[in-house]
């Protein structure tokens, strides 16, 4: 059984993310969604979150798991058995921060090797921050993100409501 774990920040998850989800858990037996804790970025959903509503977007998929961690991707990949990272790749620019993470994970895991799926068309342009722009001008992210995602992430945007 080959476990691949996908890390992200995942704020907010996207139809891009979910489409990596999906051809990831067609190649291996057992997909890990990692939600990154991290201290130093100042997201806009707490971690708890995150993970809830990424739970209720994948509905009955199966072999996807969520859970969470902070620190290093490939101390979490080695404590959940994984033997792959999967990174979603957009655009070129997206390459090199990805490739120069991936050459870091093989050095400190050879065991580990990172597999680059990259998004779907329709999904070319999606990134997290994009979206969180889009709503936060009052523009429609009912095609970009899952439907349980758009009532939250409108509301958090909403002037006054304050962030985790």
């Amino acid at each position: 059984m080959i476990t691949a774990l996908y890390p992200g920040s995942f704020d907010p998850l996207t139809h891009g993310h979910l489409d990596i989800v999906d051809r990831a858990a067609g190649i291996f037996d057992r997909v890990v969604i990692a939600v990154l804790e991290n201290p130093s970025k100042q997201p806009l959903f707490t971690t708890g979150e995150r993970v809830a509503m990424i739970r209720e977007s994948l509905g009955d998929r199966k072999g996807v798991e969520v859970s969470t961690f902070s620190g290093l991707t490939i101390d979490f990949a080695r404590q959940v058995g994984a033997r792959v990272i999967v990174r979603g790749l957009r655009a070129v620019s997206d390459f090199e921060s990805e490739f120069q993470m991936a050459l870091m994970n093989r050095r400190l895991e050879p065991d580990v090797t990172t597999v680059f799926i990259p998004t779907s068309l329709r999904h070319l342009f999606l990134s997290s921050s994009l979206i969180k722009e889009l709503a936060e001008f009052g523009g429609d992210i009912s095609e970009f993100v899952p439907a349980n995602v758009v009532g939250p992430l409108k509301q958090r945007l909403t002037a006054g409501t304050p962030r985790p």
